[in-house]
């Protein structure tokens, strides 16, 4: 069979190599979900665009979370003044967004995700980081209401001061989708639920301990070829990333999902550490190699803050620092990869933009920077303002 790659194909018919008709998504602090168009040339140039605005997600959107195969898109409203909401759009082929169902919720809500019933997708999950809670209710939005509010408490105060109390900052589904796994930044610990796909019901399995002042704040899972399970989580407190031994219990009707941890790296080169301000953000994962972002450390330059690099051993699952790649925008709150990983799409809160980087997918590093466009306004160094989110929508 004969293969005709991409750009012969493209050459072929008189265009330049590039990645066509590629969207992506975008939040912003100030109200706006924006849908951008981004075109290259072999990954080294490009031009990315903002091709279509909606609202409707409240006044602080927060997070978001793209289901491709129905396309549509769920948006979370972080709104801090009692009140947020729950909105979904359609996606067009062209990325526009037309929104649908909404819910009004208490807010707060850092982060959601769907899950439970037959296609994943009959229930939804909120993590609240200030009133230490965790949410759930059953689809569609509309008319919808509360089925379940966890309750978190701490039985002490952490050694940070923003450990105060409890602070969840995500529900995140295991490979099973059996299990919801919820890194408490406030309580150092990951607290672990058995989901019951059929009702959406959770029992609650017991935390899996940090340590002391690390505060986690999200996680991710990789597996090997043999099977060796592995989970990791970014650090916001302790500017680092921890791993994860996964155990499944022999019967998933019955017991747990239990974590044990491994390794705690800092998200910084050896010998070196984040300053008082630095905060630890986002974490992702791509084949064999993990990805963290530091936020205000601005290692290359003004306002230029890294992203950590790690590998991740085939076998064991076990993760060594790689380098720190610059991310080319502030504070990087929110990144993600392509389909391909070849290019990674990172989202500066404070400086509001979006920075499409090219990606070597044999090595895993990070390269040059492709191109870069700034969302409405620019944020407030360590305040909650700018870019909140940037996704690819393939």
């Amino acid at each position: 069979m004969l293969f005709i790659s991409q750009s012969l194909l493209l050459a072929a018919i008189g265009l330049a190599p590039s990645v066509l008709g590629v969207n992506l998504i975008a939040s912003h602090y100030t109200g706006g979900i924006y849908t951008l168009s981004l075109t290259t040339t072999d990954n080294t140039s490009g031009k990315l665009s903002i091709s279509s605005q909606a609202n409707g997600c409240g006044t602080t959107p927060g997070w978001l979370e793209l289901y491709s195969d129905s396309k549509k898109l769920y948006c979370f409203d972080e709104s801090w003044g009692g009140s947020g909401y729950i909105t979904e759009y359609s996606v067009g082929n062209d990325g526009k967004l037309t929104i649908g169902s909404q819910l009004k919720t208490t807010g707060n809500s850092v982060h959601g995700q769907l899950y439970g019933g037959p296609e994943g997708k009959s229930f939804v999950a909120t993590t609240e980081y200030s009133p230490s809670t965790m949410t759930t209710y059953k689809l569609p939005l509309s008319g919808s209401k509360v089925m379940n509010l966890q309750k978190f408490t701490l039985s002490q105060r952490g050694p940070n001061s923003r450990q105060d109390v409890s602070h969840p900052h995500e529900a995140a589904l295991d490979p099973t989708k059996k299990f919801f796994l919820v890194p408490d930044l406030g309580a150092d610990v990951v607290r672990i639920f058995k989901i019951n796909t059929d009702t959406g019901a959770l029992t609650a399995c017991g935390t899996a301990a940090a340590s002391a002042g690390d505060g986690p704040r999200h996680i991710v899972f990789w597996k090997s070829a043999a099977g060796v399970q592995r989970a990791y989580t970014v650090n916001e407190l302790g500017n680092s990333v921890s791993s994860w031994d996964v155990t499944y219990p022999a019967d998933s009707s019955s017991g747990c999902l239990a974590l044990k941890r491994a390794q705690t790296i800092s998200t910084y080169a050896p010998g070196k550490k984040g300053g008082s301000t630095t905060k630890a953000a986002e974490i992702r994962v791509v084949d064999n190699f993990l990805y963290a972002s530091n936020r205000a450390d601005q290692t290359f330059g003004n306002q230029q803050d890294s992203i950590a690099t790690y590998t991740i051993d085939a076998t064991t699952g076990a993760i060594a620092w790689l380098e720190a790649a610059n991310s080319y925008t502030y504070y990087p709150r929110t990144f993600q990869f392509n389909k391909a990983g070849t290019l990674a799409a990172i989202g500066g809160q404070t400086s509001s933009t979006v920075a499409i980087v090219a990606r070597d997918p044999a090595t895993g590093k990070l390269g040059k920077l492709v191109t870069s466009l700034q969302i409405s306004s620019k944020g407030r160094a360590g305040e909650e303002d700018g870019l909140s989110a940037v996704i690819w929508a393939e």
